[in-house]
């Protein structure tokens, strides 16, 4: 008894093993320690980065940032567009430091070479070959860039359309784009400017070739618009009411956008190229305006005795769709992903 008393008396021994509380928070507290350390690492190694970069930080660039830095990583890049800078600045400026008026022939010298006076010679009207070489280089770039312009714009809305509405109206778009394409385009063409006077004749041959200068690419966007339709955002915007037009506009258009350059580009040299063909059958650009259609139409005859006449107007042509299409090339490496180029999209 008195034993059992005595061993109730003694104090019971204190428990030295940590509870599961206690050791948990233990555990968080380590877990927390190495976060900082962690952490801590990773600021040292940022700011190790930074010196070794002078101070400057990796930044995410957006993606049209991303493809003007590929596109002009590019030497064919910056030599097309440098080249086609000086063609514009000469076809917008070249007729102010010219000796004579485009207009103004110089009787006294027909069909003469090169000289100090007519730079790039005369043709056998005694028309300035440079002034005349300004005028037209101007006259065919603004047939081109504004008929590459309006036929961009109508297929990219058009196909683009007809890939987004299903049904009937999908079915009688590709019925008019395949109604149009059987169409005599070049014949027509020449009728509209035929019927024109001479001094709007190049507004019709922009109309002309506008309307229908939009078909095969508007199929090639409403190609390519098939997948976008079935995309999330796409759909959740249906979804939500919006208007089919602004879904058209801000969804499916920039979305496109990439070929939709790629083609103006393309747009423009193909443009260029008909006109040049049409003046130079006649069907095109009538005088007194000139382009470079016309320059080589009215030399052909003396291209033996005053090869000056057809050979700048030709060497002209040949360097500005050369540069057109060393620039095509160098925005689609720039576009394409699987290219050279390398970079990082921000998300």
């Amino acid at each position: 008894m008195a034993d059992t008393i005595k061993d109730g008396n003694e104090p019971m021994a204190e428990n030295t093993q940590p509870s599961g509380q206690e050791a948990q928070a233990s555990l968080d507290e380590v877990a927390d320690n190495r976060q900082v350390v962690n952490a801590l690492e990773e600021i040292k190694a940022e700011q190790a980065i930074e010196a070794e970069n002078g101070g400057s930080t990796v930044k995410h660039i957006g993606y049209w940032r991303l493809i003007a830095r590929r596109f002009f990583r590019q030497p064919r890049a910056i030599i097309g567009v440098t080249v086609f800078v000086l063609l514009i600045l000469l076809a917008l400026f070249g007729n102010k430091i010219a000796r004579y008026a485009y207009d103004d022939p110089d009787f006294a010298a027909l069909a003469s070479p090169p000289s100090a006076d007519h730079w790039l010679g005369t043709d056998s009207t005694g028309v300035d070959m440079f002034a005349a070489l300004c005028h037209g280089l101007g006259r065919s770039l603004t047939i081109g860039v504004l008929s590459a312009l309006a036929t961009t714009v109508i297929a990219a809305i058009f196909g683009c359309a007809i890939a987004y509405f299903q049904g009937a109206f999908e079915k009688i778009g590709m019925w008019i784009l395949d109604t149009l394409m059987v169409i005599p385009s070049f014949l027509l063409i020449a009728l509209i400017v035929r019927a024109a006077n001479a001094s709007a004749g190049w507004l019709w041959l922009v109309v002309g070739m506008s309307a229908f200068g939009w078909i095969g690419l508007a199929r090639t966007i409403r190609t390519v618009a098939l997948s976008l339709r079935e995309r999330d955002y796409v759909k959740a915007a249906k979804y939500m009411g919006v208007n089919s037009f602004t879904v058209i506009i801000r969804h499916l258009i920039p979305n496109l956008a990439s070929i939709i350059i790629l083609n103006f580009i393309l747009g423009i040299i193909s443009s260029i190229g008909s006109e040049t063909g049409l003046s130079f059958l006649g069907l095109g650009i009538k005088l007194p305006d000139t382009s470079l259609g016309t320059l080589l139409s009215g030399g052909q005859a003396t291209i033996q005795t005053s090869p000056w006449i057809v050979g700048f107007p030709s060497l002209t042509l040949i360097v500005l769709c050369v540069t057109l299409m060393m620039i095509s090339d160098a925005l689609r490496d720039a576009v394409d992903p699987r290219s050279g180029a390398s970079g990082q999209v921000s998300v």
